[in-house]
């Protein structure tokens, strides 16, 4: 029998009081610390949301408006952020190593001392995007 990680699941859950799910509405959300590894966040709207130090490990992210959130820190390894929308979103100090961002809006990140070792960036856009510091190595472009 396979074990699926508790966030894959198609049912919503709740973390933090908040429900975490494909489409949810999460702007503004404090989730901070939050273990979200492997959750399904398609399409969800985090806009401004605070995932500082959040564990997005292999999270689907994809299409999802973060504009302006603060992801300082956090664990997005391997995670989906395909033509997810991050303009202007805190990526400081962020592991985005082997995360898929292919199309993502990226204008005005600021990705200081973020790794992107292996990530996919086909078609994303990093105009004004702050790279100082941030680990670019076998980048996909």
């Amino acid at each position: 029998m396979t074990k699926q990680h508790p966030h894959t699941q198609t049912n919503p859950m709740k973390v933090n009081g908040y429900e975490i799910g494909p489409g949810a509405k999460l702007q503004g959300a404090e989730l901070r610390d939050a273990n979200l590894q492997g959750a399904n966040l398609r399409g969800a709207n985090l806009i401004g949301a605070d995932l500082k130090g959040a564990d997005l490990k292999g999270a689907d992210l994809k299409g999802a408006d973060l504009r302006c959130a603060r992801l300082y820190g956090a664990n997005l390894q391997g995670a989906d952020l395909e033509g997810a929308k991050l303009k202007g979103a805190d990526l400081r100090c962020a592991d985005l190593r082997r995360a898929r961002l292919y199309g993502a809006n990226l204008i005005s990140a600021d990705l200081k001392g973020a790794d992107l070792t292996g990530t996919n960036l086909k078609g994303a856009d990093l105009e004004g995007a702050d790279l100082e510091g941030t680990i670019l190595e076998g980048l996909k472009l």
